[in-house]
């Protein structure tokens, strides 16, 4: 399976490394497609693969962490 997600980061969690801590944590690939990161915020463009359940657990993962906020990105048709 192979996921795209947004992870907005607010002030406090934008200097950790969560995307890090998420391919220690999960057997999965992480692919950064676009990333802006300020002082005060992030926006982190990101691409997970691996077996769907193991992508599942990540993206719970990252929701449940303070601070980071997780947005599925819409593929379009042309991408599948």
């Amino acid at each position: 399976m192979k996921l795209r997600v947004y992870l907005n980061f607010d002030k406090e969690k934008v200097t950790e490394p969560v995307i890090w801590q998420l391919a220690k944590e999960f057997d999965v690939i992480t692919n950064i497609r676009t990333a802006e990161v300020k002082e005060d915020m992030g926006l982190v463009g990101l691409e997970l693969e691996g077996k769907t359940e193991v992508v599942e657990a990540a993206v719970k993962w990252l929701e449940a962490f303070d601070g980071v906020h997780v947005e599925p990105i819409e593929q379009s048709i042309v991408e599948g």
